[in-house]
Parts: C-alpha cells; sequence; structure tokens
C-alpha cells in the first residue's frame, strides 16, 4: 500500500507541475489579449468592461480567436517572454503512462470546448496560437529548413487533431503564396516518348 501510495504522491506532483506551466502560459497570453481589447476599446472611446467577463477559465477553448489577434501575439513581448527564439514545440514534452510512449499522440486535447488532459499539446495549451495560412511566423516552425518538409507529430508533439490542421494550413498557404516552397526537380527520359512517337508514326503508315 505504501509503494502504491508513494506512486500516486508522485503522479499528483506531475500533474501539478503540468498544470502550473499550463496555466503561466495561459496567463501570459490572457494578459497580451487583455492589452490588446483595452487598446481597441480606448481607441473607440468605449467603457473598458470589467477583466471577469473578458477572461475565461484556463481549460476554456470553445471561444475561437480570430487570426489577427493570433498574429500580433506571434510578434508581441509576451510571446518572447513564453517561448523566446525556439519554436514552441522545442521544450515540450509528452505526458505518458507507463515506460514507454504510445505509438500516436492523443487523438484531441480539447472536448466539448475544454482541455481534456493536464499535458495539452503545444498547439491546444495556448489559445492564440492559431493555425491558419495567414499566419506564417508560426507554420514555419513547423517545416523543417534543411528539405521544406512538414516536421512529424512525433518530434513536435501535436495531438492528432491539430496536426490534421496543421497539415491544411501549410497546403492552403502554399496554394495561396504566403509561403514560399521550391518544386523538386525532375529529371524525364525523353528518350522513352521519341520511341513511342516513332513507333505510333510507323503504325500509322503500315495502315
Amino acid at each position: 500500500m505504501s509503494f502504491i501510495r508513494v506512486g500516486l504522491q508522485i503522479f499528483g506532483t506531475a500533474s501539478r507541475k503540468s498544470l502550473q506551466k499550463v496555466t503561466s502560459v495561459r496567463s501570459i497570453s490572457q494578459n497580451f489579449c487583455r492589452r490588446q481589447e483595452v487598446q481597441e476599446q480606448q481607441a473607440e472611446g468605449n467603457e473598458i468592461e470589467g477583466t471577469e467577463s473578458n477572461i475565461h477559465s484556463d481549460s476554456d477553448r470553445s471561444k475561437p480567436i480570430p487570426v489577427e489577434i493570433g498574429i500580433k501575439y506571434m510578434k508581441s513581448d509576451a510571446y518572447k517572454e513564453t517561448y523566446g527564439l525556439e519554436p514552441i514545440w522545442k521544450k515540450y514534452r509528452r505526458n505518458y503512462k507507463g515506460q514507454f510512449a504510445p505509438p500516436k499522440t492523443r487523438k484531441t486535447c480539447v472536448r466539448q470546448g475544454f482541455i481534456a488532459t493536464s499535458n495539452p499539446c503545444p498547439i491546444c495549451r495556448d489559445e492564440y496560437l492559431v493555425l491558419d495560412y495567414r499566419n506564417t511566423d508560426l507554420l514555419y516552425q513547423f517545416i523543417s529548413p534543411y528539405n521544406g518538409e512538414i516536421i512529424d507529430w512525433n518530434k513536435t508533439g501535436l495531438c492528432q487533431r491539430q496536426h490534421l490542421n496543421l497539415l491544411v494550413a501549410i497546403h492552403k498557404a502554399r496554394d495561396f503564396g504566403t509561403i514560399s516552397f521550391d518544386v523538386p526537380f525532375r529529371q524525364y527520359d525523353y528518350s522513352e516518348w521519341c520511341n513511342s512517337e516513332v513507333a505510333f508514326s510507323d503504325s500509322k503508315e503500315n495502315k
């Protein structure tokens, strides 16, 4: 019984630490968003609403953040203070049960509009990281600078839902031209085309 009790205490401590990390990221991003709302309201001459009505719980993801705010957040001091110059997934570590990691990341971190885990993926833990084809500063963090390929989820730690959203956003950005990429060079064997053309002309003459 003592061994089980010690194991539960260690697990509870790790869960609380992970929740504190999520809360700290959330609080920094909320302060950024709150400053933006206050500045917009002051510019329009409206009365500033209370902070309690604008700030939601730490796990609430029911209200999507506009991509314009996400782009401003990527260039703000709050983002630099939280992540620095490294990609957002660089210092992320998965939390899994047992000695060996599961073959895939979880399907999703958000269920019914709320975070359903104590260790959400790098995108789900900060709601102001918006995956969109216009938010190129965030998309470039998931593209390898060496070969231009999209970094796999087993390295970034994204859940399957956010990784699918990432693929859609990157392919859409390439279609719209917001992200540049090199088309791979393809070597053609023109002798095959010439031989088929000659064979076609010979068969036509025989007829």
